[in-house]
């Protein structure tokens, strides 16, 4: 994130994910310029919701949570519960898409399961530790998208950078960890009990999402888009642009490669503008 994206990260410790709009009661997302300078994401979305984000859902919260994600390692595999599961379990349900910006030679994904592969056979084999001859594998590239609905066992293989738009949740149920220690040298803490209950044992060898279209859910709507020439945005509502390649204008400002912007439905100015050849942004609304 640093060398790439030029993200200032602190020193000395290992970073593996940059939460870039985020409305949550222990995170906020602040404007840095305009007249609502100082002001926080969850402020403009219950004190000013129709003039930013136009007509919108009722919701206590910003109902979206945008992430960088960096993954030197493989992840833990991992759940988020269902929407009809969550709140038995105390957590919050959680769909999320991720795009990948960058991708090293062998890089792969892990979602859903291989064709067969039955619960009892998952059991068996978080005991043995053999889980990932269990897991669908999906090789990836830079500019692949992957869809991850809540119920979906998932792990983001070494070697990954992505762009992750999600439901604003944190809830992730951490099922299997390749038998790996902590920072501080323990096993880290499983959730096997609400893992189980939220994986879909049904879901079998999902695949990527065909590139130029859009992933579209109860959740969110996200599409990469190629900017050749100046386009308008034409929509009257909140739209949070990701820069994926490039750089882009859009009113007085320029952002840069792995820079997140929130367009409010009131602006005046719509227009983004490619400043170099090969601008790509991922255009994300409610």
């Amino acid at each position: 994130m640093a060398e790439r994206l030029g993200k200032s990260l602190p020193p000395g410790v290992p970073i593996g994910e940059s939460w870039e709009l985020v409305d949550r009661e222990d995170a906020q997302s602040v404007v840095d310029t305009g007249e609502h300078t100082g002001m926080t994401l969850h402020e403009l979305w219950t004190k000013h919701r129709e003039a930013v984000f136009g007509t919108a859902p009722d919701s206590p919260r910003f109902p979206l949570l945008a992430k960088i994600l960096d993954a030197r390692e493989t992840l833990s595999v991992q759940v988020h519960p269902p929407t009809a599961v969550a709140p038995e379990l105390g957590g919050e349900p959680k769909t999320e898409m991720w795009y990948l910006l960058e991708a090293e030679e062998g890089a792969e994904l892990f979602a859903g399961f291989r064709p067969g592969v039955n619960r009892s056979q998952f059991e068996a084999a978080l005991m043995s530790g053999d889980v990932a001859n269990l897991l669908h594998r999906v090789p990836v590239q830079a500019g692949d998208a992957l869809f991850i609905p809540s119920g979906r066992c998932h792990a983001i293989g070494a070697g990954c950078l992505i762009v992750e738009i999600q439901q604003n949740s944190d809830t992730t149920y951490r099922v299997f960890d390749w038998k790996r220690v902590g920072l501080d040298g323990k096993p880290r803490a499983l959730h096997i009990e609400e893992s189980m209950r939220s994986i879909d044992f049904a879901d079998y060898e999902p695949g990527l999402v065909p590139r130029g279209e859009a992933i579209l859910c109860d959740a969110f709507r996200v599409e990469a888009q190629e900017l050749t020439v100046p386009r308008e945005e034409t929509e009257r509502r909140g739209v949070i642009y990701t820069v994926l390649e490039g750089r882009v204008r859009c009113g007085a400002r320029e952002f840069a490669r792995g820079q997140f912007f929130l367009l409010p439905a009131t602006a005046e100015d719509r227009i983004l503008e490619p400043i170099v050849t090969g601008t790509k942004v991922l255009r994300s609304t409610l």
